[in-house]
């Protein structure tokens, strides 16, 4: 893609986007995704109604008067997005194929988490880890964010979610907000989701298009796998064909 159709394209969805992430979370971005964790402000005299355990008892002791501990909140978190751009994601049936959607969503969670001056990193995988942009703050980290989501070319075309999430357990260590945007078309993930999700704050985001979940009676049809590269024909005519496709569909969702 040249530079000035990619920089179209980029200043488009921030427009877009950002318009987005001011509806969406309108204010609301502080309670959706706080910092968890507690850090040490000051002592100060103990006053009336200020539960027990928050007593620091060295200092009550060397004073001879009661002090309490007072605590702040973490406010800023770190923003992980671990997004698939494995083969299936560009399939579309309308306007928009799912890259795009997912592209969109990435951006309106990454202003979003700018606007409250947190971090944002990415991970992009299919079969492999394909690239890996380490968090950091400001509108020009977000924009080249949205670069890399548009005009990205990844070397495979498979999905390995058990890969990501332990490339992701290992290269973030301090906890964080982590939104996998994948339409999850892949095996034995569900261990590495678990063991990441008690580290961190985990949200998966499925990405789906209304044709892959109904074969539509179009009669021999090729059908090609976006991720393995092979086709075959299909008698979609066969309703028994159509009812076992919706079969699998329903259950692999």
């Amino acid at each position: 893609m040249e530079t000035s159709e990619l920089l179209k394209r980029v200043r488009k969805i921030e427009i877009k986007t950002r318009g987005l992430s001011n509806q969406i979370f309108s204010g609301e971005y502080h309670s959706a995704f706080k910092g968890r964790g507690m850090t040490f402000s000051e002592v100060r005299e103990y006053m009336p109604g200020d539960p027990i355990r928050s007593i620091d008892w060295n200092v009550t002791a060397r004073l001879n008067e009661p002090y309490v501990k007072v605590f702040e909140e973490e406010r800023e978190i770190t923003l992980m997005l671990i997004i698939d751009v494995s083969g299936s994601e560009n399939f579309g049936s309308k306007s928009q194929v799912k890259r795009d959607l997912i592209t969109e969503v990435a951006a309106v969670l990454a202003f979003s988490a700018a606007q409250n001056n947190d971090k944002v990193g990415v991970i992009l995988f299919s079969d492999r880890i394909e690239k890996f942009i380490p968090p950091k703050k400001g509108k020009t980290h977000i924009l080249r964010i949205i670069r890399e989501l548009i005009d990205f070319t990844p070397e495979g075309t498979g999905t390995d979610i058990n890969e990501a999430l332990k490339f992701f357990s290992n290269v973030t260590k301090k906890r964080s907000i982590a939104f996998l945007i994948s339409d999850l078309m892949s095996d034995d993930y569900k261990k590495s989701l678990q063991i990441a999700n008690k580290r961190h704050d985990m949200v998966t985001l499925i990405t789906k298009d209304r044709a892959e979940d109904i074969l539509p009676d179009l009669g021999l049809i090729p059908m090609k796998d976006a991720e393995s590269g092979q086709t075959r024909w299909i008698d979609s005519s066969n309703r028994k064909i159509r009812e076992e496709y919706a079969k699998a569909k329903k259950f692999t969702n």
